[in-house]
This record gives C-alpha cells, structure tokens and sequence, in this order.
C-alpha cells in the first residue's frame, strides 16, 4: 500500500510545487537565448524527421514499384542528405539542452549558496543541515534534469503535431483511426501527473532526511563512537532508507501502470493502419508506400510518447525539488545590511548597550533592559549563570541577532546602521566551537584575509602562541590539516582560532569561552597568547574559568537579565556569593576566596604535537 498523505500536506505540496514552477521558469529566462536555439535546432531536425518516411514513400511507389533503379539512387540520396542535417539538428539540439540545464543549474547553485550565507543566525539555529544539503545536491540535480527535457521534448511536440499534419493531409480517415488513441493518452497521463506530483515531493523530502542522518552521523563520528552508539544510527538510517523505499517503490508502481500503455498505444494504431489501410490498398485507394509512411510515422511516436511519461515523471520531482530550493530562497533574512549604511567613525573599540532587551524567538527574555559600557582597550569579563545572556551579548555585536529594544554602539554608532560587511570586519570572534577549515594552516589563518602574505601569517601565528608548533610540523604553514582540525590538538586547534582573530586585526575582539575546551593543564600556554593579543584592544570575554576570567580589567556579572555586579576578579570573588557559586560549578577551589592566586595561575606546559 502506498504512504498516505493528509489533505493538509497535499494542499501544501501544491502549493510548493507552483513555486517550484515559477522557479523553474525564473532560471530559465536569463538563457531565453539558449532556448530559442535548442527550440531551432529541434525545428531543424523535427523537418528533417518527418521528411524521411515521406521520402520512403515516394521510393516505393515510384522506384520499387515500378522497378526504376535510378528513382531508388535518387531517394536513396536524398534520404542520406536529409539524415546528415537530422544528425546536425540532433548534436545542436543536445548540445544546446544540455547548456542551457548546466548554466541554469549552476546559477542556481550559486544563488541558493549565496542565500544560505545571507540568511541569519536563527534560520541556520533552527534548519538541519541534512535537509539544506539535499536541496542543494539533489534537489538542484533534479531541476537539471527537468531543464535537460525541455528542449528534447519540445522537438517530440513537434514531431507530434507534425505527424498528425501530414497523416490528416494524406488521409483524414486513416489518421483518425491511427491517432484515435491520443485523447485517451491525454487523459491517463493527466491522472499520472496528478497522482505523481505529490509522490515526488514526499520523496525529495524523505531524501533530505535520509541525508540529515548521513550528515549528522558523519559529522557526530565521535560521539557514535564514543557512546557504542553505531547501532542506534544503524536504525535510524535504516528506517529513513526505508521511507525513501516506501515512496521510490509508489513511484514505480505508478510508472509501471502508466509506462506500458505508452507502448502499447502504437500497437493499436499500427494494427489499424495494416487493417483499413491494407483494404484501401487492395481496393486501389492507396498506394504501398503511403501505408508504409503511415506505419513509419505511428512507430515514430513511440520515442515522443515514452518521452511524454519520462517528463511527466521528472517534472513531477523536478518541480517538488524546485519548491523546497523556493523554500529557501524565499526566506528573508531577519539581519541585513540598511539601505544607506552608515561609516563606522574612527574609534578605539567603545561598546554600548543601552536598554538592550533580546530573547529568543517565543522564549522568555535572557536580556531585559541592559545597560553597559566597554571603554576602548578595556578587556570586560562577562560572567554569570547558565542561560543569563553571556553569550547573547557577544552574538548582539557583530549582528548575529538584532536586539528586539534598545541599541548596541560600536564607537557611537548603531551596530544596525553599518554595513554587516564593515562591522564583521571590526569584531574578531574566537568562538568556544573551534571550527578549522580543511587547509593548510596558513589558510586557515589568514581565512578573514586571503591576500594576506606569509609574514603577515606568522606574525599573527608568535601573536597566538602558535609558531613553536607550527613551524616544528613537517610542511610548517602548509600542512593541510584534516576536517575540523581534528588532525591538532584541543589547544593548537584553539590558538589556531586565536591566530585567524589576530590577523583580521579587529577594534573589537570577542573571547566567546574560547579556552572551554582546553586541557586546563594547557590553558596557562593559551592565556599567554591571549594577554599579548587582548593588549590595548577592546575584549570581551565571555569564560566560566577563573584563570581565563582573571585576564580581564572588570567583570561585569549578569543576572535576570542585567548586570548584577562589576568590578575586578578580586573584587567579586570576596564579595559577591553569587559571583563565587557562578565559578564554583567549573572549579570548587573558588568557594575560597583565599584561593584566587591558586586558581588564576598554573603551571607552564610544553603543548602537545599534531596527534
């Protein structure tokens, strides 16, 4: 039994694939060149086509018949002529089908990648990259293959309607009874349309599931095996495989139903051509060599009908496929550049946040009515309970999210009035997910600055406290490290990071608990590299560790929303208790304020190789 759809998803899928034909439709325009060519060249040989049966008849009735060999040479040329141009209109035809698809596909890779870049923080918190992978391999792969159809079946409609000028002009009552069968073909492809649209639509999405398991597999490799959780994976892959099944298996009973009508319908029509025009041949009312052109032209529609199922089938997924990327590219970006932005004025890296309140989409506020001033040069610590907006403050910044009231300044400018180009440039972000690119190193460095040269790379590499072991690796800057960086340690990875922020040479740098994942017995190598690059620039620091907390000027501590205390590290590890229990969830030791020098210093390590 196929998979049920509710009246819900199938008013849905409807409404999807409309989109998905006006996409189709808007890739297209841009090549309407193309498509004039493609439709040229389809004219071309669609002529040439029609022209060899009529050539065949011609041969029988005045050379074969009457025996004439120099009329038999003189067709037999000509048919040979004619299939040279058929041969030339066929290689144009393909040629220019096949262009037109890979032009419009690439562009229409282009634009959704560009999109999905555009696109803000909570659109990518809430997407899975399964589903946003699918559209953009399979799903602009079946829109390729829709817009590879266009033109071959558009010299089939040709071939189509020719045929049945010439049979109706040579004999009306035998074209009747050859093409009697079409309208019952226009309605079974009609019910295959109908039935197939939904099928290759709940397909396409069950395919992106399928690739949101791969993905999350592949890229969660670690866990799965950390956990001994192959298995579970196994089954959840097994089951998404399994629906794809569900829905490939509907489509071909469909196809199976609808495919060998196709073949069958020519059998009919030919049987009617031997059985009325035979008669007629016997009578003297028509010639041999016409009833030969008739049977040449019933088998000619074979191809063409075969195609109409073909398209039907692909436009029904090509369409479903061509809605979902719709989908995406019809999603506005909640966090855009304004029309007329305005230039960041010289500065030193002041931050303000003035009455600032945020929460995440329907969630309860995390900032409610927060002031706060980073004086230029100043390193501010941003501590506080989980969930209290730490890490919200450092996403308001560069505009990973705007603020739902109140304003964030960067050197007394709106955030929301400069270019998002511009201001990502003035903050550096070295986040607590160190996510290496699979280069060379020296790319990853200088990523925010491709032109930027080698000096400029180990600079920012001393800067980082990344030289000693990058320049101790075999290929030294060039080494091409493995997906994430995982080829590196937990504190290569992360002075790496801190090397790509340097380089950028940002107003503002933004610590975003940027040694939680290093070895502790490592983090004294990390907070050397960072008191050298946080020096005389604006830092925000956003750390549950002491020792990392203690690099900063002040610590302001959040709670319900706002800012709770501030002051020094000394100043609110003796006073504040909430300050105290905050850092005791990552270290007990500071439950004692007499600990704070045990705590904020450790010992110097030698840090790790490449693993």
């Amino acid at each position: 039994m196929d998979p049920a759809l509710t009246d819900e998803q199938r008013a849905g899928d409807r409404a999807q694939r409309r989109e998905g034909w006006r996409l189709l439709a808007a890739i297209m325009r841009p090549y309407w060149a193309l498509g004039l060519g493609a439709i040229s060249a389809a004219l071309i040989w669609t002529v040439t086509k029609l022209a060899v049966p009529l050539l065949v008849a011609a041969a029988v009735n005045q050379g074969i018949i009457p025996g004439d060999g120099d009329e038999i040479l003189k067709y037999s040329l000509l048919i040979l002529g004619v299939g040279i141009f058929q041969g030339v209109g066929m290689g144009l035809r393909r040629y220019t089908a096949f262009k037109l698809a890979w032009r419009a596909e690439t562009d229409l890779r282009d634009r959704l990648f560009a999109h999905l870049q555009r696109l803000h923080f909570a659109f990518h918190d809430e997407a899975q990259t399964g589903q946003l992978m699918a559209r953009a391999n399979t799903d602009v792969y079946q829109v390729n293959q829709m817009l590879v159809l266009v033109p071959i079946s558009m010299s089939s409609l040709f071939i189509l309607i020719g045929v049945i000028v010439v049979m109706v002009s040579s004999n009306v009552v035998l074209a009747v009874l050859a093409l009697g069968t079409l309208p019952l073909l226009n309605v079974l492809a009609t019910r295959f349309s109908r039935h197939m649209g939904p099928i290759g639509f709940a397909q396409q999405r069950k395919l992106g599931d399928l690739s949101g398991v791969v993905e999350e597999t592949v890229a969660g490799i670690r866990a799965v095996k950390g956990f001994g959780a192959e298995d579970v994976q196994a089954a959840r892959l097994e089951a998404e495989a399994d629906g794809v099944l569900d829905w490939a298996l509907a489509a071909a009973r469909l196809r199976g139903g609808f495919l060998p009508v196709l073949d069958l319908l020519p059998a009919f029509s030919l049987v009617m051509i031997l059985w009325y025009g035979g008669h007629q041949v016997l009578d003297g009312n028509l010639n041999v060599g016409d009833i030969v052109a008739f049977n040449l032209y019933i088998v000619m529609l074979i191809f063409p009908l075969r195609l109409a199922g073909t398209l039907v089938a692909q436009a029904s997924r090509a369409t479903a496929s061509a809605g979902r990327i719709a989908e995406v590219l019809q999603t506005d970006s909640a966090v855009t550049s304004p029309p007329r932005p305005a230039e960041l004025a010289p500065g030193g890296g002041e931050l303000r946040f003035e009455h600032v309140s945020f929460r995440y989409g329907d969630g309860p506020p995390v900032l409610d009515d927060l002031d706060l001033v980073v004086r230029p040069g100043e390193a501010v610590a941003i501590v506080g309970p989980t969930a209290s907006g730490k890490t919200t403050i450092a996403r308001l910044i560069p505009r990973f999210y705007d603020a739902i009231a109140g304003r964030v300044l960067l050197d007394g400018v709106d955030v929301r009035d400069v270019r998002l180009r511009d201001l990502r440039k003035a903050v550096g972000i070295v986040f607590e997910d160190t996510f290496l690119f699979s280069d060379t190193i020296r790319e990853n460095i200088a990523f925010a600055d491709p032109d930027a040269t080698i000096e400029q790379v180990k600079r920012a590499a001393r800067l980082a406290g990344a030289a000693e072991f990058v320049e101790a690796l075999p290929d030294s800057y060039e080494t091409v490290i493995g997906e994430y960086g995982y080829s590196l340690s937990g504190g290569q990875r992360q002075r790496i990071a801190i090397a790509r922020a340097v380089l950028a040479d940002p107003r503002v740098l933004i610590l975003d608990d940027a040694t939680s994942s290093v070895d502790p017995t490592k983090e004294h190598e990390i907070r050397s590299a960072l008191r050298e690059v946080m020096t005389g620039r604006t830092t925000v620091i956003i750390a549950h560790r002491p020792a990392t907390i203690a690099l900063a000027d002040r610590v302001v501590l959040l709670d319900g929303g706002g800012v709770a205390e501030q002051g020094t590290h000394e100043e609110l590890l003796a006073r504040s208790a909430l300050y105290r229990a905050v850092l005791a969830q990552s270290d007990p030791q500071v439950a004692d304020p007499q600990s704070v020098d045990q705590v904020t210093d450790g010992p110097s390590s030698a840090h790790g190789a490449v693993r």
